[in-house]
């Protein structure tokens, strides 16, 4: 009976043993059936196109709005568009004192990136020459990703067999977490770019630049040069006679307050112009004097 008991024992720690085994090691496996890439075509053509037009046509702001029309009927999307006016030449031409007639010489021009189906991107391109007045230039681009696409799924099934390996070899401790998680991650930035090659191959790319005639513009604008606006030449004529009064009141009132000064000034005049009198007839009799001993 005890042999019994010691034998039920022992197969329950194994057992025990293995299921804690097998839980460890199941934390760290990573399904690769998870990974597996489809078994679809992979000869598959991956064909980009990619266009670029540049036309005239007789208004961009309409044009713009026709293409955006255009572009949802086909199933596409618009995924950048700008509209610039740049002025070619101005001139200013005086209609009265206070308003000026503005001419204005402007080009505006149309820019616009839109992806469609690229079934339609043939039809597409026929529409916009309808639109068009004349197309300057007009091309279109196949970039064939066919290699590149198989490259990457077949990278990305190599991932999936190293994934399977390390599974194997997996252990309760770990299964190289930090290599697994590398190879996924590697895997993973494989299909993204397959996903992204795919979806420039259902969808093209073309980019369009559209321009019309200069338009010349004309109206009235505020005159913005003070001078017209002085009074006329008889108004500013008197008022600088005006102003010329009053400024010499002002200098009159000026040396009025200054009336000591101005006597002051007067009685040193006179003081030095008497000292120099005084002097040149001590001189003048010095020099009579000189003259008569002399004589004698």
């Amino acid at each position: 009976m005890k042999r019994n008991i010691i034998a039920i024992a022992i197969v329950l720690t194994i057992f025990g043993c293995q299921k804690s085994n097998e839980k460890y090691a199941s934390a760290d496996v990573i399904d690769a059936n998870e990974l597996r890439v489809p078994t679809d075509s992979i000869t598959a053509e991956k064909i980009i196109k990619t266009a670029d037009m540049r036309f005239r046509v007789k208004d961009v702001q309409h044009t713009k709005e026709q293409l955006s029309q255009t572009i949802k009927a086909e199933g596409g999307t618009v995924a950048e568009f700008s509209i610039e006016s740049t002025i070619q030449e101005t001139d200013k031409i005086k209609q009265s004192t206070d308003s000026l007639k503005e001419i204005t010489s402007y080009r505006t021009q149309g820019y616009l990136v839109a992806k469609v189906p690229s079934e339609k991107l043939d039809e597409f391109t026929n529409t916009i020459a309808k639109i068009a007045v004349f197309v300057d230039h007009q091309s279109m681009k196949m970039d064939d990703q066919s290699i590149a696409y198989l490259a990457n799924k077949l990278k990305a099934q190599n991932r999936v067999d190293a994934i399977e390996k390390i599974n194997k070899v997996a252990s309760k401790k770990s299964a190289n977490v930090e290599s697994s998680l590398y190879i996924k991650d590697d895997y993973v930035d494989k299909r993204i770019d397959n996903m992204q090659i795919d979806n420039r191959v259902k969808f093209s790319t073309i980019t369009l630049n559209f321009y019309q005639d200069n338009t010349v513009k004309t109206m009235i604008v505020a005159n913005d040069n003070l001078y017209d606006y002085r009074p006329a030449f008889i108004n500013r004529l008197w008022l600088g006679i005006v102003n010329g009064w009053t400024i010499f009141k002002e200098i009159i009132i000026a040396v009025s307050n200054l009336w000591m000064l101005i006597i002051v000034g007067v009685l040193i005049f006179v003081v030095i112009k008497h000292f120099i009198r005084k002097d040149k007839m001590a001189r003048e009799m010095a020099t009579k004097n000189l003259i008569r001993n002399n004589q004698i």
